[in-house]
C-alpha cells in the first residue's frame, strides 16, 4: 500500500469551499480521504461538495464560523457524528487584510475582527481537533495531523497589512508549540506559508496591472500560484510518509522568498 493512500482517514478543512482550502480538499479526496468542509457560506459549501463528490470520494460540509466557539463546537460534533473520528485538521479559514489603511489609521475594531478569524479561529479549530485526538490516544489510538495555513506575510514586512501579518506570524509560533506539546500523542503540527496565490482573496490585486508588473518579476517561477499547487503538500502532511515530520513551516511561493 502506498504511504500516500489515505483510505479510511478523515480530515476537516476549514475554509475548504474555495481557494487553497478547496485545492487541498480535492487532493485529499483523490487520495481516498473523507473530507468535512467547514465554511460560513452555505451556497459555496454546496458548490464545493458537488466538485468533491464528482471525484467519487466522500465529502460533507458544515456551516461554521470559526471565530465563534459555539459554531466550532457544533461543527466538530457534526464531524464526529458523520464520520466517527478525525485524523487530520487543516485550519485554513481566514480573511485578508486588504492593504487599504496605514497602521496609524487602523481602528481597533478592524484589528480585532481580523484576528478573531485568522488567529482565534485557528485556535478554536485546532483545540477542538487536538482534544479529540488526545482522547483517542488515551484509548490506544494515537496519531493525528494538524495543519495551519499561514502566509509568507508572516516573515516579510507587509505595509498596510500589519494585522494580517501579525495573525499569520502568531500561527507559526502556535504551530511550533503544538508540535512539541502534542508529539507524545503521535500528533504532528505543521504550517503552510503560501505566496501570491490566485483566489477570491487576491482577485482584485491580480487584476491590477500595477500589482502584476511589480510582483511577477520577483517570482522565479513566473506565475502566480493556483489552489491545486497545495494538493501535494496536503496529502503528504496527512499521510504516513510525514509521521516524523513536525514543527515545520512549508513555504510554497514559486521561489518568491529567494529572489
Amino acid at each position: 500500500m502506498s504511504p500516500f493512500d489515505l483510505t479510511g482517514k478523515v480530515a476537516i478543512v476549514t475554509g475548504g469551499n474555495s481557494g487553497i482550502g478547496l485545492g487541498m480538499a480535492a487532493a485529499l479526496v483523490d487520495a481516498g480521504c473523507a473530507v468535512h468542509v467547514w465554511g460560513r457560506n452555505a451556497a459555496k459549501n454546496e458548490r464545493a461538495l458537488a466538485q468533491l463528490r464528482a471525484k467519487g470520494g466522500r465529502a460533507e460540509a458544515a456551516q461554521c464560523d470559526v471565530s465563534d466557539p459555539r459554531s466550532v463546537d457544533a461543527a466538530m460534533a457534526e464531524t464526529l457524528a458523520r464520520f466517527g473520528r478525525v485524523d487530520g485538521c487543516f485550519a485554513n479559514a481566514g480573511m485578508g487584510g486588504g492593504g487599504r489603511r496605514s497602521f496609524i489609521e487602523r481602528p481597533l475594531t478592524e484589528w480585532r475582527e481580523l484576528l478573531a478569524t485568522n488567529l482565534d479561529g485557528a485556535f478554536l479549530t485546532l483545540q477542538a481537533a487536538a482534544r479529540h485526538m488526545v482522547e483517542r490516544a488515551g484509548r490506544g489510538d494515537a496519531g493525528g495531523r494538524l495543519v495551519v495555513t499561514s502566509s509568507i506575510a508572516s516573515v516579510f514586512g507587509t505595509a498596510r497589512n500589519e494585522h494580517y501579518a501579525a495573525s499569520k506570524a502568531a500561527l507559526n509560533a502556535l504551530t511550533r508549540a503544538l508540535a512539541v506539546e502534542l508529539a507524545r500523542h503521535g500528533i504532528t503540527a505543521n504550517a503552510i506559508l503560501p505566496g501570491w496565490i490566485k483566489s477570491e482573496m487576491t482577485e482584485g490585486l491580480m487584476s491590477t496591472d500595477k500589482f502584476v508588473n511589480a510582483v511577477m518579476p520577483r517570482i522565479p517561477m513566473r506565475r502566480f500560484g493556483e489552489p491545486e499547487d497545495f494538493g501535494g503538500i496536503a496529502v503528504y502532511l496527512m499521510s504516513k510518509a510525514s509521521s516524523y515530520h513536525t514543527g515545520d513551516l512549508f513555504m510554497i511561493d514559486g521561489g518568491y522568498a529567494l529572489f
